[in-house]
């Protein structure tokens, strides 16, 4: 089975017939028109977007089927894939956030931090999620400054440790 990529998160509903916020995760928004069905991840559901205009930092969608508000309610959080085949190739100095997944992060000085388990956004930026072999994981700002080398073909992110995290004592 191919590599699924999320293009997108459902978010409210929006007037009453059947529209709903869409946030997309993609450099053009309107590229989600372009790959066809998106499915969930688990593959047991597709949707096609019908129409979709701009709106402030979101697009607000239809899909096909869905005409009420009460059916565009239950969609509130459904995250929407795409095959990675799907998308366009990344120049040398470009990745998905999905080609992170796994990737072993290090200090600017080689020291071992763990592995990147995924990459948020909760709305006010990127954030890098780091876990060290044992312990919490590090969630980080993913910006040039915190994030200083991404490798991929190396297969390691580089991570300069904010100094209020150097400077906390290690745990007992």
């Amino acid at each position: 089975m191919s590599q699924l990529v999320c293009v997108a998160r459902i978010g409210a509903a929006h007037g009453v017939r059947g529209a709903v916020k869409l946030w997309t995760f993609t450099e053009d928004p309107f590229a989600v028109r372009r790959y066809g069905p998106l499915v969930t991840q688990d593959g047991k559901r597709q949707f096609e977007v019908a129409q979709a205009r701009e709106a402030k930092d979101h697009l607000v969608a239809t899909f096909k089927g869905v005409t009420t508000r009460d059916e565009a309610e239950r969609l509130n959080g459904i995250e929407l894939y795409v095959a990675r085949e799907k998308l366009p190739a990344t120049d040398e100095d470009e990745y998905y956030h999905t080609d992170l997944i796994g990737l072993a992060a290090v200090t600017t000085t080689g020291d071992a931090l763990g592995r990147v388990v995924a990459v948020h956004n909760f709305g006010a930026g990127d954030i890098i999620e780091i876990a060290p072999p044992t312990g919490t994981t590090l969630l980080l700002p993913f910006s040039n400054a915190v994030v200083p080398e991404v490798n991929v073909a190396g297969g390691r992110v580089v991570i300069a440790l904010p100094q209020e995290i150097e400077d906390e004592p290690s745990p007992s």
